[in-house]
């Protein structure tokens, strides 16, 4: 079959990909994030696009996301309807979902079902987002959160692999596994990382007996 045809044609595979919103994302986020700085309320970038402030080479193609406080969510709300920021309430308890020029905006009070704490807020690093300097989400913290967050519905190391790579040398990995550790998609994920390299083996028994020898 000629792929390329058949997509012209309006059936092909390329239908199925979601478009890149990579700059227009960017935009809203930095829209997003000026209210936010203004606000004295703390938060950090999370998710696809804290990747992104890393320098992980992702496609931005749904939304932002933003990590706040459930304490700071009515300011947060009123100062982002002021600037004529939609607000969509969801039926989850934990976010709060907002649009802006077509694109989507979560503003989540937990992360993996941990609630978000000013401790994880003030941990976030000071990066550039497209010019504009956001707090964005430490990257042990990230890792964490992504691979808590995997279930046996949703499951896609192949998104959190470029992701762990780039980050490797900034991630306490100790500690993400320490929090990880009752996951098994997260185990699984952490162990696969040590079999392709990316994170070293730990040490064997005989390797700790040829120490000592």
């Amino acid at each position: 079959m000629n792929l390329t045809a058949h997509t012209r044609d309006g059936g092909g595979a390329a239908d199925l990909l979601p478009p890149d919103h990579t700059q227009a994302i960017l935009e809203v986020t930095k829209e997003v994030g000026a209210a936010l700085k203004g606000s004295g309320c703390p938060f950090a970038l999370v998710g696809s696009v804290a990747a992104y402030a890393y320098g992980i080479p992702v496609r931005l193609q749904h939304d932002t996301d933003f990590a706040v406080r459930a304490e700071d969510s009515e300011t947060v709300v009123k100062l982002l309807r002021g600037r004529g920021i939609e607000i969509v309430d969801p039926p989850e308890d934990w976010l709060v979902k907002a649009r802006s020029g077509g694109e989507h905006i979560d503003l989540i009070f937990a992360l993996a079902g941990r609630s978000v704490t000013r401790e994880l807020l003030d941990r976030a690093w000071i990066l550039p987002v497209d010019s504009v300097h956001l707090p964005v989400i430490d990257p042990t913290d990230l890792m964490t959160s992504r691979l808590a967050a995997l279930s046996e519905h949703h499951c896609d190391y192949g998104a959190l692999l470029p992701v762990a790579r780039g980050l490797r040398e900034r991630v306490d990995w100790d500690r993400v596994g320490e929090e990880t550790r009752d996951r098994p998609m997260a185990v699984a994920f952490l162990y696969l990382l040590r079999l392709l390299g990316v994170l070293p083996h730990p040490p064997t028994a005989r390797d700790e007996a040829d120490d000592r020898d």
